[in-house]
């Protein structure tokens, strides 16, 4: 065949994009992963209308039915119901770039609820796991921002095969609400009175600072675990050197962890 047979062949073809392809009912169920009969229910509340309706009842669905149903799932998802979805849908003036956008924003929100949902969760289960029998709320009542439970994996691999760690589980497991309570009002005393002491400038080694470290070792001995002068002397170091038992003294004055760690030295030399 010649070039201008080529020639008359091209001409005869029809100009501009081949047309659409429409998609039968249950090709749309199965590229969605709905039922035949969602689609059907679909259809008969006006939510996604198929573009070609046969004499047989056979439903054809065009690009812009399945991209209406995407959104209509994508809302389903994020938990719409039907009429707040048609009525989205059919807001004036709103392209798909907008429903994506506002889907995405949906989709974020939803996710951080879960996250949160998933953090109170493994708290609840790892202050189980300590010993600490709390539900959700009354963790938050008792701790506030302070996470009893946030380092609790790192202190069973340093601390498990000890007998101190052993007995403070056992104490712990016994205690309610009101005793975490009482033990938190305590703390929350005692570090109270040691910086008061840092503010008034009276030094480490007075009798007032080495008795509000005596009162927080006893604190220690009553509620967790027998903690001896030289035990709690080791845990000064602890005070000084991790920096998150630092920043929780820091957090009530600045100083206060050292303050406390060199009180609670000469209180034990005082022993």
């Amino acid at each position: 065949m010649g070039h201008g047979d080529d020639t008359r062949a091209s001409s005869d073809r029809p100009a501009g994009p081949p047309p659409e392809r429409n998609y039968r009912v249950g090709e749309v169920a199965r590229l969605a992963g709905v039922s035949v009969r969602t689609l059907r229910h679909y259809d008969a509340i006006g939510l996604v209308r198929p573009a070609v309706r046969g004499d047989n009842g056979y439903r054809r669905y065009g690009q812009a039915e399945l991209e209406r149903l995407q959104k209509v799932l994508a809302y389903r998802e994020l938990g719409f119901d039907l009429h707040a979805i048609a009525a989205v849908l059919d807001e004036p003036a709103t392209g798909r770039l907008d429903h994506l956008r506002r889907q995405r924003a949906l989709l974020d929100a939803r996710l951080r609820r879960l996250e949160a949902m998933r953090r109170t969760l493994d708290k609840t289960m790892e202050a189980i796991h300590m010993g600490i029998r709390l539900d959700p709320e009354e963790l938050l009542e008792v701790f506030g921002d302070d996470d009893p439970t946030e380092h609790a994996s790192e202190a069973e691999e340093r601390w498990g095969s000890t007998d101190a760690y052993r007995q403070s589980g056992r104490r712990t497991a016994s205690y309610g609400k009101a005793e975490w309570l009482e033990i938190r009002r305590q703390a929350d005393a005692i570090e109270a009175r040691l910086a008061e002491a840092l503010a008034a400038g009276v030094p480490a080694t007075d009798a007032r600072a080495m008795d509000a470290a005596e009162g927080h070792r006893q604190h220690i001995a009553r509620w967790y675990y027998d903690c001896d002068p030289t035990m709690h002397a080791g845990l000064a170091d602890l005070y000084e050197a991790d920096p998150r038992f630092r920043a929780h003294y820091e957090k009530r004055a600045p100083g206060l962890a050292d303050y406390i760690a060199a009180a609670v030295r000469a209180n034990a030399a005082r022993r």
